[in-house]
């Protein structure tokens, strides 16, 4: 795949005015919207839950990039497909059972993502990378947006797209957390298909130049 992907993610947006940030993603260069399930016990922090997602989804016209940061994420895949996600990914530290997972969101007709941790080894996606349609790597710790980038990133990535390419896998790379300006080439550089973009986007002052700016970079 070619073509480099932002995603906004909605987690940094201004919350009293959603409306109004969903319309200046959907009229920016950005491909995807991001999306953070936050359940205060795999993670410490709350997000937002199936109400918002569905007031989401219905002024949304991009794709739907929905992370669970949750414990049990099985209870909630066929909620989420009937809400519109386009993507649901998982975190391989919430599920035992992670093929039976991936396989029950592709019966839903989404995309199936796993998310790995900082201190996840790429290692253990080696017998189900075949079954992942995206992996979003964390470059910082789930749950709190606007945290530093974590450098060994890189080489994480590096390592993933040599499992991808050794396996005959078509998964993409997606990086969550400290996108911004200046790792963003190099992150594409390193092997990376997508990048989440939260607080360097929505803090801007101008957030539409500013995912224009992250597009030109990743080019």
């Amino acid at each position: 795949m070619s073509k480099k992907i932002i995603a906004p993610s909605l987690l940094a947006s201004d919350f009293a005015n959603l409306q109004h940030e969903i319309e200046m993603v959907n009229q920016s260069e950005a491909d995807w919207f991001h999306l953070d399930i936050m359940d205060g016990v795999f993670v410490p922090n709350i997000s937002f839950g199936m109400p918002v997602v569905e007031a989401i989804a219905k002024h949304a016209k991009k794709p739907l990039d929905t992370h669970l940061m949750i414990v049990d994420p099985d209870r909630y895949i066929k909620t989420f497909a009937d809400l519109g996600v386009h993507h649901l990914t998982v975190h391989y530290e919430a599920c035992p059972h992670l093929h039976r997972t991936l396989q029950a969101i592709k019966a839903e007709g989404m995309k199936a993502g796993v998310a790995l941790n900082p201190h996840t080894s790429i290692n253990l996606l080696e017998d189900t990378i075949q079954d992942i349609d995206i992996v979003i790597v964390m470059s910082v710790n789930p749950g709190f947006g606007g945290q530093s980038f974590i450098e060994n990133t890189y080489q994480k990535v590096k390592d993933l797209k040599n499992l991808i390419e050794r396996k005959n896998s078509s998964a993409l790379i997606e990086i969550d957390g400290g996108v911004n300006a200046g790792n963003a080439k190099k992150l594409i550089d390193h092997g990376a298909d997508a990048l989440v973009a939260g607080s360097f986007v929505f803090k801007s002052e101008q957030p539409t130049e500013t995912i224009k700016q992250l597009k030109e970079a990743i080019a």
